[in-house]
């Protein structure tokens, strides 16, 4: 396979010192094999434990890996802004720290994207490693709601894994999705607004081996819905 001429890839962490330096790892000795230029971005949204710490660490021995960190904890919408936004090269790659994917999957997003020539290139789960009440939940009381609002028809609107073209992040409004989970919605209804391809692929999900998951709480489940609402309003007022 061809390299891609330079790729970003971001990663969004909350206390996961158990799995950090593995993931970084991983993708630090599979990049050189897909790009000719690469970076790593940490985004450490206000860990408590020592993830920020081992990352500073494998800063000092490899310099294409750089950190942000959120002080204190502000969700996982702002930390794929900050990804998006601080990422500096034309294509950017994000996905979990939590070794749940396999980051050499990689090739699959930039395989589609030469297929189809998208700009976005959005993971899909082939089999996810959660609890089936999980998937249900997800399927009927979000990406249903999202589909009838916005027809927005995707297989998984929240797969951690995608590949996005810095011009589709310059091009739309920019994002506003903070504390819940809207955000990966929000950025794929204004993509799809504008114009731009959406291309899928399937990847492997994979049971978590160490730390411990945060999941979505009520309080950030119901934020979610105050952003998909507000959202729609504004569209509706266009």
């Amino acid at each position: 396979m061809d390299k891609v001429e330079a790729l970003s890839v971001f990663f969004p962490v909350y206390n996961e010192k158990a799995n950090i330096e593995t993931t970084i790892t991983k993708a630090a000795a599979i990049l050189p094999k897909v790009a000719k230029k690469w970076e790593i971005l940490v985004i450490d949204d206000g860990s408590t434990d020592k993830t920020s710490e081992i990352v500073r660490k494998l800063i000092i021995k490899e310099s294409r890996i750089r950190m942000i960190t959120h002080t204190p904890n502000r969700g996982y919408g702002a930390a794929l802004k900050s990804g998006l936004y601080q990422t500096k090269y034309p294509w950017i790659v994000f996905t979990d720290a939590d070794g749940q994917f396999d980051f050499s999957e990689i090739t699959k997003f930039i395989e589609k994207q030469r297929q189809t020539e998208a700009d976005l290139v959005i993971g899909y789960y082939l089999k996810r490693a959660v609890p089936f009440y999980r998937i249900l939940i997800s399927k009927v009381l979000w990406e249903l709601p999202v589909f009838l609002l916005f027809g927005l028809k995707v297989r998984d609107i929240d797969c951690g894994f995608k590949m996005i073209s810095k011009k589709v992040v310059d091009r739309i409004s920019r994002l506003e999705a903070e504390r819940g989970p809207f955000i990966s919605t929000e950025l794929l209804v204004k993509a799809q607004k504008e114009g731009f391809k959406i291309s899928q692929v399937g990847v492997r999900h994979y049971p978590r081996e160490a730390g411990q998951a945060t999941g979505i709480t009520l309080k950030v489940a119901l934020s979610g819905y105050v952003d998909l609402l507000r959202f729609y309003r504004k569209l509706k007022k266009r």
